[in-house]
């Protein structure tokens, strides 16, 4: 988050879970408060949950991004603030008055954002003494983007970051963004947090196209196990502290990285997945339209069967035809194409071709299959739709991990 100029963060352990969090969450004295801030005032956009039950600091910070401006975002992980009614929203906004008045900004020029457990009111007395805490220990620092990455997870096993540099006339811009997602992660968006900052300078009219192209093709490309979130949001800052002119900015190549952000951030959620063993980028193509083709593909990747056979290294093409045929695409299997390749190659060993198994042998599939990382390719042959989805298969610890044991409280609940 401080690659770029002008930016400094913070985090601090404030004991947010103090209620339980939910099996797999408790991480003892984990950071949970962080603050992001620019030094100057920074265009801003904003993806949130499509989700119709969305939490109260999606409904705050979706109103606060529609603005042209911000500087500043206060974000919580161990509690949602979701399904909290009245309360829930007036905590909201006082994490963002007590946020504003400890960075000395403009409150209207804060966000908030929230990931945890759903229906727990937050401990306001504890947000408010970390909130004061963290301000005190704002910085540029490396040290201190990394320890933000880590304050914002919950199952999450590892931090999710990435900056890139670029240049558009004299002027050097960097890109930075950490993001935070494990489970519940199903396309339009998943149950994550991204924060994205840049010192370009950008029109706040043409950074909202860019980040909702980028949000897009990364992480709405993605699926864990099906499950949209309630409080899935992407915030990015752009403060202009590059210095280059904004007639200057290639739409393009500041697409281009972006995008690429994104999509690095997004590929990073889905190989931390709970209970994840194998990561699957999967390859549509020949739809009727994109959106058939986008049907198709979450129909294959969030499949039980077909993931749970992923998780087993099976390279069982007839369950991938049974999602196939449930879609909302139109699918004729006397033309399907079903195969199978090496991450990136395009060398494709087809499973099953024009509507009959081949004749290639199942171990040599296995051998693909049973990778850490493989590619599905499936055409249709109806049309030139096409679509690309990151997917994860289901193991046994995904069903461990969240299944909850009456026994023991702290594992209930959202």
């Amino acid at each position: 988050m401080c690659a770029p100029r002008g930016f400094k963060c913070a985090s601090v352990f404030c004991d947010i879970k103090k209620l339980g969090t939910g099996k797999g969450s408790e991480k003892g004295q984990k950071r949970d408060l962080a603050l992001i801030v620019s030094d100057v005032p920074a265009a801003v956009a904003g993806v949130f949950t499509t989700n119709q039950i969305c939490a109260a600091p999606v409904k705050v910070s979706r109103r606060a991004a529609a603005k042209d401006f911000a500087r500043g975002i206060v974000v919580n992980s161990g509690n949602a603030n979701a399904a909290t009614g009245p309360r829930g929203m007036r905590d909201a906004r006082s994490m963002i008055q007590l946020a504003a008045k400890a960075l000395s900004i403009n409150e209207n020029d804060v966000l908030v954002c929230s990931t945890g457990r759903i229906g727990v009111a937050m401990p306001m007395k504890n947000i408010e003494g970390g909130i004061r805490a963290c301000a005190t220990r704002i910085a540029r620092s490396i040290s201190n983007a990394r320890q933000v990455a880590e304050a914002i997870m919950t199952t999450d096993t590892r931090r999710k970051e990435i900056a890139v540099e670029f240049r558009i006339g004299r002027s050097t811009i960097r890109i930075g963004g950490v993001c935070k997602g494990a489970g519940m992660i199903q396309p339009g968006m998943a149950t994550m947090l991204g924060f994205i900052a840049s010192d370009a300078a950008i029109e706040p009219a043409a950074l909202k196209r860019a980040l909702k192209i980028a949000v897009e093709q990364s992480f709405n490309r993605i699926t864990v196990d099906g499950d949209m979130s309630t409080n899935d949001s992407v915030i990015a800052l752009a403060n202009g502290l590059a210095g280059n002119s904004r007639s200057q900015i290639r739409r393009s190549q500041f697409q281009n990285a972006l995008n690429h952000v994104c999509l690095e951030l997004a590929k990073m959620i889905v190989r931390d997945g709970e209970g994840t063993s194998r990561f699957v980028a999967l390859h549509l193509r020949g739809a009727r339209n994109d959106r058939e083709a986008g049907s198709a593909a979450r129909a294959i990747a969030n499949s039980s069967l077909v993931r749970t056979s992923w998780g087993g290294g099976d390279p069982n093409w007839g369950r991938i035809l049974c999602a196939l045929g449930y879609s909302k695409a139109g699918v004729d299997e006397r033309i399907v194409d079903v195969g199978y390749a090496q991450p990136g190659s395009h060398k494709i060993v087809f499973a099953f071709r024009r509507g009959r198994p081949t004749n290639v042998a199942l171990k040599t599939l296995a051998r693909i299959t049973s990778a850490p990382e493989f590619d599905l390719h499936v055409n249709l042959h109806r049309g030139r739709g096409e679509f690309v989805l990151y997917a994860a298969d289901l193991t046994e610890d995904y069903v461990a991990f969240n299944k909850g044991d009456i026994t023991d409280p702290a594992t209930l609940g959202g």
